[in-house]
């Protein structure tokens, strides 16, 4: 975790000295969350990208939906759906799987647009994702290309806070069990269509709130922290 922090603290100050950029000099301001407090006293922003492929040299975030939690609560009103523009021509698997066509890509935002806007909605937040290696690989690359910087956050994955529990209860993990919405059936969560990236959004955001509710029937006093 002192890597984790130490790493973080060194992006926070170089970006600060070099970036004349000003929504990524605002979020810098803004500083990062405090994983000394309560989950409950925290402030999450659940993030979700569909993208063109897994390799973030060469794909592309096609869309983007997030939703926040406050108090141990989604706040439904905060979701919000993000189409993204790319010049890469989609794939027949990629249409079957988001149902997103080039014609509609066609009319989405840019990419810096979307970066932009999500730095001023995750400021002082911690992130959450489920497999966060593609929210986070894609968001480093993106600021990387437009800022010439790497982006200090805090973020937490649903996929290794269940991977962790199992593991400290010596249960087997079989093939598929940590994808999300074999989590959520495990968990009596009420099934939802994949690959909409508001919906799996919000998905995620229930998964993290009844992974707090089974951890506290032990703690009521789960830190941020305990999850890194």
């Amino acid at each position: 975790m002192f890597s984790w922090f130490d790493k973080n603290q060194r992006w926070l100050k170089k970006g600060l000295k070099q970036s004349k950029n000003k929504k990524f000099r605002d979020y810098l301001l803004t500083g990062l969350p405090d994983i000394n407090k309560t989950v409950y006293d925290s402030a999450f922003f659940v993030l979700d990208f569909e993208t063109t492929g897994l390799d973030v040299k060469k794909d592309h975030i096609i869309s983007a939906g997030f939703t926040e939690i406050k108090y141990n609560r989604i706040v439904l009103r905060k979701s919000e759906h993000h189409i993204v523009t790319t010049n890469l021509k989609l794939k027949s698997e990629n249409v079957g799987i988001h149902h997103l066509t080039d014609d509609v890509l066609s009319q989405g935002m840019q990419i810096k647009e979307l970066i932009d806007y999500l730095l001023i909605k995750m400021a002082g937040k911690t992130i959450i994702a489920h497999f966060q290696n593609i929210e986070y690989n894609f968001i480093q690359q993106a600021c990387q290309s437009l800022y010439g910087l790497p982006l200090p956050m805090v973020m937490l994955d649903t996929l290794q806070i269940e991977k962790r529990r199992l593991e400290k209860l010596n249960r087997y993990i079989h093939d598929n069990q940590l994808r999300l919405f074999n989590l959520r059936n495990d968990y009596n969560l009420p099934r939802y269509k994949a690959h909409n990236a508001m919906e799996d959004a919000i998905s995620t955001a229930e998964l993290f709130i009844a992974q707090v509710k089974k951890r506290e029937i032990f703690s009521t006093q789960t830190r941020i922290k305990d999850w890194l």
